[in-house]
């Protein structure tokens, strides 16, 4: 699979489509690529010794665990649909059915996060009356959301300024904002809800509100069997089956993969560019996908564009950690009866979740044994990670004493460290990508992919990956036409 590139490739031949970065944006790419452009060579080029970006599965003694995402939301059509492409289709699980209960950490002790939660938006009320999680107060104020007017105009505002709006400060800060942080690390305050969760900016709009808005989609989704049977899937081995998997496709499909290959620039020649690699070498190519995050694309594309650089250069990012423990069942006093707990900003602490992924996905431990995941990094909190891996294992490990009463050491430990890896749709966002799309469409032949623009989540960047593609080969086709 890992080829070593010498030298330049010449442009009169067949086709060729380089796809910089191997993650799952760019791997769905060049996927997608021998089809709409079967008759075009295409290599991709990564610049680590593996392929997946993010995404990674360690298998170790029995233990299945994930240094990444661990799942998609099935909801999505991409995850599920280029899952089946491949060979993945039936090889996919859902969440433990009778443990999907999960918990919001307030003021120091676990409370039930309440059922019937849909998109960030509670759709019964009465579990929200009965949870401890708010004041009396505070329910009352989500009930008030019903009779609320609706905002119009096409402004765009803060996702923490419009939860605020609608069902009050309380539930943006005990219940929604933590599961919010859960996806994106970051201060709701700041993130464009036009970006984010359009949804919910429709709904006020056309249905009055947002649980009349969860209402109203509820039918419509079980009418059309798009209700899907776990929100949550992954290949049973793992999510990184999913690379592995893909990894095998492209490449009996004829695709060059190149690790340990970093690209420092791409530059315009006649015909198409040439791409620049660490190692002194070129590759030209008829078509280029950059597949990576925005600031490693903006490096490479400085001669470019400046325009263009400045706003993916702009687009920001923020660092996370995972720390995974392995302890026998016994050395765990609480009872591990759910999926998990998230940590609320307001908490003050630098957790951001802990989950039990044994008790969440079938397979992923040895009987009579545990696997706890803490989630550390959030927006406005990047000294949190600022420490060396024993620092961060002694962080994380007094948050499992503290709130699962560990009786002992762990047996085993990772981390999974993930620097500048989550992009934040800040307010602007959406014009910020409108931009960086008009600039590119300046330039013939280059595309942008990944997570930096329309979706963080595996779903969203697949798709992401194959909008690229298509645009490949539809730029080909007009050209032999």
């Amino acid at each position: 699979m890992d080829r070593n590139l010498n030298g330049h490739h010449d442009l009169s031949l067949n086709d060729h489509v380089v796809v910089i970065g191997g993650g799952i944006s760019g791997l769905a790419a060049a996927h997608r690529l021998l089809r709409v452009a079967s008759g075009a060579r295409v290599t991709l080029l990564e610049a680590d010794n593996r392929l997946g970006g993010k995404i990674v599965t360690h298998n170790v003694d029995g233990f299945l665990i994930e240094g990444g995402a661990d799942s998609f939301l099935a909801s999505k059509p991409r995850g599920v649909g280029l899952c089946a492409e491949i060979g993945l289709g039936d090889h996919l699980q859902g969440v433990t059915p009778r443990r999907r209960r999960a918990f919001v950490l307030s003021h120091g002790h676990l409370h039930d996060l309440p059922e019937g939660l849909s998109g960030l938006v509670p759709t019964r009320l009465m579990p929200i009356a009965r949870s401890s999680l708010l004041s009396p107060l505070g329910k009352a104020r989500v009930a008030l959301e019903f009779v609320l007017p609706r905002r119009h105009g096409e402004e765009d505002e803060s996702l923490g300024g419009f939860m605020r709006r609608r069902l009050g400060s309380e539930a943006w800060e005990r219940l929604i904002e933590p599961l919010m942080a859960g996806i994106y690390a970051a201060d709701g305050d700041a993130l464009s809800l036009a970006a984010t969760f359009p949804q919910l900016r429709d709904a006020e709009r056309v249905h009055g509100g947002v649980i009349k808005g969860a209402l109203a989609a509820r039918p419509r989704a079980q009418a059309s069997g798009m209700a899907p049977r776990s929100p949550f899937l992954t290949p049973i081995g793992g999510i990184g089956e999913l690379v592995t998997t893909l990894a095998i496709t492209l490449t009996s499909g004829g695709v060059t993969i190149c690790m340990g290959t970093p690209v420092t620039a791409v530059d315009v020649v006649p015909g198409g560019y040439v791409v620049r690699l660490a190692s002194g070498n070129t590759v030209l190519a008829n078509a280029v996908v950059v597949a990576t995050p925005a600031f490693a694309a903006a490096q490479m594309l400085d001669a470019i564009d400046g325009g263009l650089v400045t706003d993916l250069a702009a687009i920001a990012y923020v660092s996370t950690a995972i720390v995974t423990f392995a302890f026998r069942r016994d050395q765990i006093s609480h009872p591990l009866d759910a999926h998990g707990y998230v940590v609320p900003r307001i908490e003050g602490g630098p957790i951001l979740a802990c989950t039990w992924p044994s008790r969440k996905w079938a397979g992923r431990a040895p009987e009579g044994w545990e696997l706890i995941r803490v989630f550390i990094g959030r927006s406005g909190r990047e000294s949190d990670l600022a420490g060396d891996d024993e620092s961060l294992f002694a962080l994380a490990r007094r948050e499992v004493v503290d709130r699962l009463g560990t009786t002992a050491s762990p047996t085993r430990q990772r981390i999974d460290r993930w620097p500048r890896g989550m992009p934040q749709y800040l307010l602007g966002h959406p014009e910020r990508v409108a931009r960086i799309e008009l600039a590119v469409r300046g330039h013939r032949g280059l595309f942008l992919a990944g997570s930096a623009y329309h979706g963080v989540g595996i779903p969203d960047c697949i798709a992401s990956g194959e909008a690229a593609a298509d645009a490949v080969g539809a730029t080909i086709a007009m050209r032999g036409a």
